[in-house]
């Protein structure tokens, strides 16, 4: 048997990387700094940094959507990090997309669906049907993609009950980039009278197209992050890049991603952490609840620019 001295054996955690108590000061920067350099903690500065790192070379910072980010009412901490021109674009399924129009348009989201389904009435709300559906038709008949449209739907609908709430808009206002990625039939505006799949799959397709645009900016050091979405939004990325690959000589490359959600999904970790980063740059997952993770990683993103 022989030993080895502690001194020269490989550590995995030293004492310098664990936690601080709370001290006099009590700023969110200090919390930041009293942390552990342990594991996830050690991953979330990471990501931090990779952001904060992407504004200030003014590479791209992609934020992909499902649904739950809208209904946990995390629209005003990234309409922040939209107003601070942090992010360039914003892409959502179909889904993140209707809360948000529904947020907007009538204060108020997330029915019932044990209940609706029941009696045959899930997913039948009138107006949101309605009016998304001829947005869509308006935006196949003027050549634009359905976030933009939904975008000029909300700005010129003069009865929107909380439009500071709204991604669709702020990204229209804002002249930043946002997608929507619809899946037919797996949404509830498709179950409406007015619903036009031609529409649907114009403006939608046309978005699959800008997005594929955007990536380009996120070579050579910028983020992508994926914020709940387990199937659509990591599908449509992995071909969103390899369009932007196919026209850009093998580029975009060395660029970090990101996927945050409440539990682990195959889809997202091959998809998006490890897959788009074998050759080059880093993917991480984090695992949290997005209503107490995400506002944490924006505060953490303002609060590390404000530091440099």
């Amino acid at each position: 048997m022989r030993t080895v001295p502690v001194a020269v054996r490989p550590n995995k955690v030293s004492a310098k990387d664990f936690a601080h108590p709370p001290a006099d000061d009590r700023s969110f920067g200090a919390f930041l700094d009293a942390l552990p350099h342990v594991l996830v903690a050690r991953d979330f500065r990471a990501v931090v940094s990779a952001i904060v790192a992407a504004a200030q070379r003014e590479r791209g910072v992609v934020i992909m959507l499902g649904g739950h980010i809208v209904k946990t009412g995390l629209a005003p901490v990234l309409i922040d990090l939209m107003r601070r021109r942090i992010v360039t674009h914003v892409a959502m399924n179909g889904s993140a997309a209707i809360h948000d129009y529904e947020v907007a348009r009538f204060g108020a989201t997330s029915e019932d669906v044990a209940a609706g389904l029941e009696h045959g009435t899930f997913g039948m709300a009138d107006e949101t049907g309605r009016e998304m559906n001829a947005a869509f038709v308006r935006g196949m008949n003027e050549e634009r993609g359905m976030g933009e449209t939904l975008g000029l739907a909300l700005e010129e609908n003069k009865a929107l009950a909380n439009p500071e709430l709204s991604l669709l808009l702020a990204a229209h206002t804002l002249r930043i980039p946002l997608s929507v990625h619809a899946a037919l039939g797996a949404e509830i505006i498709h179950q409406h009278p007015a619903a036009n799949g031609a529409a649907i799959g114009d403006t939608s397709h046309r978005d699959f197209r800008r997005l594929a645009h955007s990536l380009i900016r996120i070579d050579d050091g910028g983020v992508v992050l994926n914020l709940g979405s387990a199937v659509i939004m990591p599908e449509v990325f992995l071909k969103a890049l390899t369009i932007a690959r196919n026209l850009g000589a093998s580029k975009p490359q060395n660029f970090t991603t990101v996927d945050l959600d409440m539990t682990r999904h195959y889809r997202p970790r091959v998809n998006v952490v490890q897959r788009p980063t074998l050759q080059s740059g880093r993917g991480y997952e984090i695992t949290g609840h997005h209503e107490i993770m995400v506002p944490l990683l924006v505060w953490a993103v303002v609060e590390g620019l404000q530091r440099t």
